[in-house]
């Protein structure tokens, strides 16, 4: 009687353990997939900061995780950014502009995935691309239109004329870490990042260091 006894017993602890299993599994493949989106201040840095002001971004992402605490993430991300007035000045043009974009794949480490904040290191390699334009204000005509009279009509508006541009596309670098809070281990969490851009473009390196700020799902 008790050695049946003790037979239930292990088969409804090893039934009870693969059903933990099963559920863990299922739980698990819902957060195969990650989405993030997210945006904030750019300070550049090196050379770049001497040329460039600090400017913003924002940046998309989705990605798929091999396990709870490891995945990759598929990146695109814009960086607008001032030209600095000493560049100006030296060039003697009244305005000019810089933009980097980046298309980069990222593997990511979370650690506390399931408390209420977490943290995660993120790093990888990607295409750069970085664009400046020297403007300077001019005007333009457009049509505008008269909802009392049902009417079309010319009107002249500010705008900026590129006097002068240039591109270098590159290969680069990205590493930084972030923080996440969240009340529950899946579903959408906000965070807050700092990762460091390095990418080879003609003349100059590009170095800037974007703190974004988010929701990861």
């Amino acid at each position: 009687m008790i050695a049946k006894q003790v037979k239930n017993a292990t088969i409804l602890a090893a039934l009870l353990v693969v059903s933990a299993c099963g559920l863990r599994a299922q739980a698990f493949s819902a957060e195969h997939w990650n989405f993030n989106v997210g945006g904030g201040v750019t300070p550049a840095l090196g050379t770049t900061g001497s040329r460039a002001n600090t400017g913003w971004h924002y940046k998309l992402g989705a990605g798929y995780n091999f396990t709870p605490t490891f995945g990759t993430i598929l990146e695109f991300q814009q960086n607008n950014l001032g030209v600095s007035n000493s560049v100006l000045t030296s060039l003697a043009v009244p305005n000019g502009d810089a933009r980097l974009y980046s298309l980069s794949l990222n593997p990511i480490w979370r650690v506390r995935t399931g408390d209420r904040v977490g943290g995660y290191a993120i790093g990888g390699v990607g295409w750069y691309r970085r664009t400046v334009e020297f403007t300077q204000p001019t005007t333009a005509t457009a049509l505008a239109f008269d909802p009392w009279f049902g009417l079309l009509f010319p009107v002249t508006v500010p705008a900026n004329q590129v006097i002068g541009s240039f591109s270098s596309n590159a290969v680069g670098l990205n590493g930084g870490v972030g923080m996440t809070i969240g009340k529950v281990e899946s579903g959408p969490k906000f965070f807050t990042e700092i990762r460091y851009h390095w990418a080879d473009t003609r003349g100059i390196s590009t170095q800037i260091l974007p703190i974004t700020f988010g929701v990861r799902w």
